[in-house]
This record gives structure tokens, sequence and C-alpha cells, in this order.
């Protein structure tokens, strides 16, 4: 069986500023293009299908003009929401849009559920796990610590029972939307982070056949069977490097796994550019970026004129203006913004504690601050479900 493998559509987001939709239109015709040209067996999606729980009604044309021409395809396709997605609203008609052969996963109580499509191999159950907060569904799946490892390993014992039952040879595949041990994220995706932990191994996925993941915007390997297809479409500055592409996977009678990458379209390149003012705009090596997409950031020790009206003569698409001067550690000038770089919200409150008191917090203090931070997820989490 053929499978082909995306996540993080993100209908609806910006990237700075820049509306992405004729993007995300132009990405959807070329999956659709890609079902014919390889003549797939069935479409994965594996999470954040829009960028936020309430998406602008564009978004929501787009997404009803994605699922009409997959459908017209008659190629099955499973989907499963995000941390992004509100799970009730990607979940209303869920039922009757099936009949047309769009399967989408939206409840934890379903994870042990699959979509069971055939082959002339036989049959391959599609398991969707939704992306599942931990502090939200730690009672459906019976676990006493609201982590993302024991939910995770809650929904994966109950696809293993299932599977279990299931006559000899039944191929496999889940769906999941979380953060795997191995995974490099990036600058665009939503913080999951509980109890200090953001990361599940892998391992909580033995058993199955093939993993399609979704929430790191990087398309990677991290076993021959547990893959990130990553975002289609770039969406901070962070994904410059990136290739953006979906995973053409090749499902053998046996369950063996083969596969290959299908690149994106990307509207334009992204570059991110350093030095002095008067480098940028003068440096000939710099002339590829001129059309790019350009995060620009300048080392001048005091602010320059004008920066972005200069800068967009020579870039005309520069996006981001980052101001880095260059100063020793211990200038008393470095920026609050940069000495707060690369830390989380538990060592900034920690280090709060520190600054005001003297002394940093204790083991049992460490864990009330943690305990608060946690909650004020949970709650905002409950919140945009509510909305």
């Amino acid at each position: 069986m053929r499978l082909l493998h995306t996540s993080d559509w993100h209908l609806g987001r910006a990237f700075h500023r820049v509306g992405m939709l004729g993007a995300q239109a132009e990405f959807i015709g070329h999956l659709v293009a890609t079902v014919r040209e390889h003549a797939v067996d069935a479409v994965v999606v594996s999470g954040d299908v829009y960028d936020r729980a309430v998406p602008p009604l564009a978004a929501v044309e787009l997404f009803d003009d994605a699922l009409h021409r997959l459908a017209d395809l008659g190629v099955p396709t499973v989907m499963i929401s995000g941390n992004h997605d509100s799970a009730r609203r990607l979940g209303v008609g869920a039922g009757l849009i099936g009949r047309a052969g769009i399967h989408l996963r939206t409840a934890p109580s379903a994870s042990g559920t699959p979509v069971m499509l055939s082959d002339r191999h036989g049959d391959v159950a599609f398991y969707g796990l939704p992306y599942l907060e931990p502090a939200l569904v730690k009672d459906e799946f019976g676990v006493e610590k609201a982590s993302h490892e024991a939910v995770l390993a809650a929904a994966m014992d109950r696809v293993r029972t299932d599977l279990a039952a299931r006559p000899r040879g039944t191929r496999s595949v889940v769906l999941a939307h979380a953060f795997v041990t191995g995974g490099t994220p990036s600058d665009s995706e939503r913080d999951i982070t509980v109890g200090g932990v953001a990361a599940v191994p892998a391992g909580v996925f033995d058993g199955v056949d093939y993993v399609a993941l979704g929430h790191l915007h990087g398309c990677q390997t991290l076993t021959e069977r547990v893959r990130y297809s990553g975002s289609p479409l770039p969406y901070s500055f962070s994904e410059a490097d990136h290739r953006k592409s979906m995973w053409l996977v090749d499902l053998a009678a046996d369950g063996g796994v083969t596969a290959e990458r299908i690149d994106c379209p990307v509207p334009r390149a992204l570059a991110r550019i350093r030095g002095t003012l008067e480098e940028l705009l003068a440096d000939p090596g710099l002339e590829p970026h001129r059309e790019a997409w350009v995060e620009a950031t300048l080392t001048d020790p005091v602010r320059p004129a004008d920066p972005m009206a200069r800068l967009t003569e020579r870039f005309p698409h520069t996006l981001s203006l980052v101001f880095a001067p260059e100063r020793a550690p211990g200038d008393p000038a470095v920026s609050y913004a940069h000495r707060l770089a690369d830390r989380d919200d538990q060592q900034i409150a920690e280090d709060f504690v520190a600054h005001v008191r003297g002394a940093g917090p204790d083991e049992r203090e460490r864990a009330v601050l943690r305990g608060a931070i946690d909650a004020v997820r949970a709650d905002e989490a409950v919140r945009e479900v509510a909305r």
C-alpha cells in the first residue's frame, strides 16, 4: 500500500504578516497532483490542519476545497487533530464525511478504533491518535501522571490490544501529533512542555509498521518506521534550511517500509543574514538573496538610521529586522531580550526568584513553579477547546 504522509498545514497562518493562503492553496493542488501522479492508495495528515482553534473563514473554505478534491480522487484520507486545532470543531460531521472516504480522528476515546483499508495483500489498520493534552485526557486513559509519555503510552496500549485481536498479518499505521525524542524543533511550533518535559521516547510506538508523526516542522527520520513529514511551507526563519516535503511511503506485504521525499512548492526562499548595515548593503556575496524573504540581524554597536528602508532597497522582501550589537557579555547594555534567549518559562521564573531573593528556589519551590506553569498551560488548553 502506498501512503502519502503530510502534516502541519496550518491553514490560515501568515509568515511575518505575509499572507500564505495562496501558497497553501498551491500546496493543496500539489498534494492532489502527487496523489494522481504516484498512484497513492491513502493520504495521512498528522495534525495541525488549521493554525488556530477558530480559523478565519478563508482557511475553512480552503480546507473544504481540499476535502472535496481528495474525495473526488476516490483515495481514502485519514486526518487527526493537532495542538493548534480545535478537535471538536475539526471533528464536526466526521461520520458523514467518512462516507466520502475522508476519515477525521479527533476523539482520544477512539484511539484504539482503526480505519480499516485493504489492498491485494490484505488489511491495513490506521490508528489516529489526535494531540493528547495530558491534563485533559489523563482520566480518559486512566493514568495517574499527566505527562505526554503516560497518555501516549496508554493510547498505544489500546492500539496494540486492538491490533493483537485482528487476523495475523494485519499491517498497521499510527498517526500521532507529538514531540518525539530525537526530533529537532523550530521556532514556529507551539510549546507543549508539561512538567518540564515535552518529548516522548520513540519506543512508545513499538509494535506497529509505520508511525506518521506531526508537530515538528522539519522533515525527519527518527527510525525507518517513525518519521515526521514536517510542514509543507515555512512558518519561521528558523526553517530557512528546511527542505519542505512529504513522505511517499510504500508499505510492503510483510510490513516492510520504504520511503522517499516529495518536494513541496515554496513561494520564496528564506535567508538569514547578519552583519553591520553597511556590510549587508555592500557584500556581493549576498546577491543571491535579493529576492528571498530576509531576516537581517544588525550587529552595529549603535542603531543606524532608517535601517529597514535602506535594507529593502537592496532586499525588497526583508520581513524581519533584529538588533544584536556585538558587545562583551558583561556589558550592561546587553538587552533583556538577549539575556532571555533560549530560556524556557521555568528557567526565567527561577532566575526571577534568584534575582529578588538573592538565592534560587529549592526543589520544593521548583515543583511549585512547575505546577503553576503547567496549570496555566492546561487552563489555556481548556479555554481554547471551549471557544
